[in-house]
């Protein structure tokens, strides 16, 4: 008989122990649903069938592509998460840790709620075990984000909107207290720049360094946008390893390829390392709210969000690189010509790039205020301000949406 020590068990076996008391009562709820066939799988894959594993993420898959996302059933998204689980266990005992781990983000970012703890917790052991076995680094100096992608002054206006930075910027205030935030902007609803208040955060210094990301997160899978935006024909999604998102930053020359870009995902909630970086401002807690979303805005020179609004309060935090940014106030929706279908009622007809006057004649006269975010700053936007945002250089952003109780003056 061969001698196993506890060490080397473990080291073949992935520990679910939510997966473990949860699944009778999923399995049960799943066939509710008519999922019978998924149901037959889950038993082969619990007993370790990789092809019965890999047939039941396929029709967890199938479920969660039915119909618009609003309305999959949220068993579906954790049947989903019991399939990831049940794949990645047996490549982690196999030995194959890039493919578990890929498989685990597909469960973090597809899946439901209800085995989340028990994803986490294998992404760890398996990132764990992958470094551990990783035979070499490259040697090669520190390489920083940034890069040679440089922001020049004089070459800005060239790529701006018309009439940027000639009327109204945006005010800046410096080390701004929360009470001085309340009384001057958050009750008037009022934008500002906030400075030197991020000069504690370890993402200052760690997210500058290409190295450092690429050992925290390079073997992660992320979901990108690759094209000019979301409005425009040729924009799709991928999804690629971190690793491969900073490679193409790296090389990006947005004159002759699509950008690709990183944007309003829930970076945080997948890989913790990267959550550690960052603090949520104090800010965040005006009005007496919570904070509603966490998000990651990665991504080269060139990266634009059109024109539109969002419900929530947002700072915005800009940790890597500049970019510029528009507002208008809410009150000037309707000369803004939002699109009248429901997913994108929050989104303006007018690509601020290529204004067509004859189209809308209203935008060319309207007031807004703009500014340059430098590193290391913070913006206010208030709810329901119109914004555009367009990367200056390679750029990574933060942002906070937070609500509060009884619905701002500026709501």
């Amino acid at each position: 008989m061969a001698s196993n020590t506890a060490g080397d068990i473990a080291y073949d076996v992935l520990e679910t122990p939510t997966l473990d008391s949860e699944s009778p009562n999923l399995l049960h709820q799943i066939s509710e649903q008519g999922g019978y066939a998924y149901v037959s799988m889950s038993v082969l894959a619990a007993a370790g069938d990789l092809r019965a594993a890999e047939a039941t993420r396929e029709m967890a898959w199938e479920q969660l592509h039915s119909g618009p996302w609003h309305s999959v059933l949220p068993v579906w998204r954790d049947a989903y998460s019991m399939a990831c689980l049940y794949v990645a266990k047996l490549h982690h005992r196999a030995g194959d840790f890039g493919e578990a781990l890929k498989v685990l983000d597909m469960g973090l970012i597809m899946g439901g709620t209800l085995l989340r703890q028990d994803l986490h917790a294998a992404v760890e052991k398996v990132t764990a075990k992958a470094s551990e076995l990783r035979v070499s680094e490259e040697e090669q100096g520190e390489v920083t984000v940034g890069g040679e992608n440089a922001y020049h002054e004089a070459e800005v206006l060239g790529v701006l909107p018309m009439k940027s930075l000639s009327s109204k910027i945006i005010g800046k205030r410096s080390a701004l207290s929360l009470e001085g935030f309340l009384c001057d902007y958050f009750m008037s609803g009022s934008p500002v720049i906030i400075s030197d208040c991020m000069g504690h955060w370890p993402a200052r210094t760690r997210w500058n360094d290409m190295d450092y990301l690429k050992r925290v997160a390079g073997d992660r899978t992320v979901p990108v946008e690759v094209g000019k935006n979301y409005l425009s024909s040729d924009w799709k999604q991928e999804l690629i390893t971190f690793s491969q998102f900073l490679e193409r930053i790296q090389s990006s020359d947005c004159t002759s390829t699509l950008p690709t870009y990183l944007a309003q995902h829930p970076l945080f909630d997948q890989i913790h390392e990267l959550r550690k970086d960052i603090f949520i401002p104090d800010y965040c807690y005006a009005g007496g709210g919570e904070l509603r979303s966490l998000n990651a805005w990665f991504g080269p020179a060139g990266t634009v969000t059109p024109l539109h609004h969002d419900p929530h309060h947002n700072i915005l935090a800009q940790v890597v690189g500049k970019k510029y940014i528009r507002l208008y106030p809410a009150s000037l929706s309707e000369e803004l010509y939002p699109y009248t279908e429901t997913m994108l009622c929050n989104s303006s007809k007018v690509d601020l790039d290529h204004i067509d006057e004859k189209e809308f004649p209203k935008v060319k006269d309207l007031e807004f205020q703009d500014c340059i975010l430098e590193e290391g700053e913070m913006l206010y936007i208030p709810p329901k301000w119109w914004h555009y945002v367009r990367s200056l250089t390679t750029s990574f952003s933060v942002s906070f949406w937070w609500s509060n109780c009884g619905g701002s003056p500026a709501s």
